[in-house]
């Protein structure tokens, strides 16, 4: 089933995660899902259910993807939670692409709207009738209202929707306990806040459990009917030679979260063994690296911590092999961060900034790196509140209205995040890139 709403701010996150808990807790394997490019609701995610938060979106990976990506994830599963983004009709751009409804409707399956009852009553009706009713290609399930404020108040939500015909799965009460710190970029990750996530976790599950009907929305989820694709699979479709007994390095750890699960799979059959260090603790790469990666996260957060560990900041920068960076990974090659020194691999400085940079990117390669190659178009998206200066003098990426990213012998790092399982052939030429000469510049 899919869990939607009018619009952010409505509570999908906590009835998702909660939701995913309670059905977990109660014996049933969830498989946790997110419309977009969100990193941080799949770490909830992941919390909740114990198995790994997968993102569906259609603009990163292609239409046809998104139900073979799905049935990947949720293999070996008995329900699955998908949180929407944003409103229930909103994409990218001023369509419907990308939305929560246009990966509900490539699913099949039905949706249940969250409602923020607050400040309202019997108008409650009228908004729900007109999500309802707006594209009746959609599986209509359900609503559960959440901040409702009292007994009487719920009542009077019930009474009127009523009336719609519109089945009430759940009434979620006004709840401190279940809140969610935010920062500059949304959420703050799960990682970082490990036991009073448990707690809101906990707090989460509690409240959904005692307020939503969990029998009604088993059988909601199992009107869904099957889907015709194949499931995903991260095996190459071609063999891969010379890319065996590779170890890569994954940076992890509070400071970096960022990363799609569906990497590490397609790395793996490449051929390669992932091993996992925290640039915040470890001293040293693990033993035999001959690859990082280094996705994205927080590590404006963490300047002083990261710079402060010396000596894996000199084994990054003497570091001889393949390097993927992506975003927070660009800031941590730089020369400093906010004035902290950092790895040094870049020729450029990288600062926060006022401006939220926010967006999917329609990128071209236009040059040749370590992943790329001249002339290959790339589907990716920016999020971020830093800039770097000065900028690269021969940009890796180019796409209308701007240009961005650093290429450099063995190195490659830029603002885009790229779903690998869209570009899967990323994967087998990172790891044969661990044997291959260095490239040009």
């Amino acid at each position: 089933m899919v869990i939607a709403a009018p619009a952010s701010g409505a509570g999908k996150t906590t009835v998702a995660t909660g939701l995913m808990a309670a059905l977990a807790r109660r014996g049933h394997a969830v498989s946790p899902h997110k419309v977009g490019p969100d990193y941080i609701d799949p770490g909830y995610h992941a919390l909740a259910t114990g198995r790994p938060g997968r993102n569906l979106d259609p603009w990163l990976v292609g239409e046809e993807l998104v139900a073979p990506l799905f049935l990947h994830g949720a293999a070996g599963a008995d329900v699955a939670v998908v949180e929407g983004v944003m409103g229930l009709y909103d994409g990218a751009g001023s369509g419907e692409f990308s939305s929560t409804a246009h990966v509900a409707r490539l699913l099949d399956a039905p949706v249940v709207l969250v409602v923020d009852a607050a400040r309202q009553s019997r108008s409650v009706a009228a908004l729900v009738h007109g999500f309802a009713s707006y594209d009746t290609r959609l599986r209509f399930g359900g609503v559960i209202l959440n901040r409702v404020g009292s007994e009487r108040h719920e009542e009077l939500l019930r009474e009127a929707l009523a009336e719609s015909g519109v089945p009430v799965l759940g009434a979620l009460r006004r709840s401190d306990a279940v809140a969610t710190p935010s920062r500059h970029l949304g959420l703050v990750p799960a990682a970082e806040r490990r036991a009073r996530a448990d707690e809101a976790m906990d707090a989460a599950e509690a409240l959904v459990a005692a307020s939503c009907d969990l029998e009604e929305l088993m059988r909601l989820a199992r009107t869904a009917p099957p889907l015709a694709a194949r499931p995903w699979s991260p095996e190459p479709r071609e063999p891969v030679t010379g890319s065996g007994g590779v170890r890569i390095a994954v940076a992890a750890g509070p400071a970096f979260t960022f990363g799609y699960t569906e990497q590490a799979e397609l790395l793996t059959a490449a051929g390669a063994e992932i091993a996992a260090f925290d640039p915040l603790t470890d001293e040293t790469l693990p033993e035999g690296a001959q690859a990082l990666v280094i996705g994205g996260g927080f590590p404006e957060v963490y300047a002083a911590e990261l710079s402060a560990n010396e000596p894996l900041r000199a084994q990054v920068a003497a570091f001889g092999g393949p390097i993927s960076a992506e975003c927070a990974g660009l800031l941590y090659l730089a020369r400093s961060l906010d004035g902290k020194p950092m790895c040094g691999i870049l020729e450029t400085e990288a600062a926060m900034t006022g401006t939220l940079t926010l967006g999917y990117r329609d990128a071209v390669a236009v040059r040749d790196s370590v992943l790329t190659r001249e002339g290959e178009r790339y589907r990716g998206h920016e999020f971020h509140r830093t800039a770097v200066a000065p900028a690269p003098d021969r940009p890796l990426f180019r796409w209308r209205g701007g240009a961005e990213g650093f290429a450099a012998g063995r190195v490659t790092a830029s603002y885009l995040h790229l779903h690998w399982a869209g570009s899967p052939h990323l994967a087998t030429r990172f790891t044969r890139a661990c044997r291959s000469p260095v490239p040009g510049p």
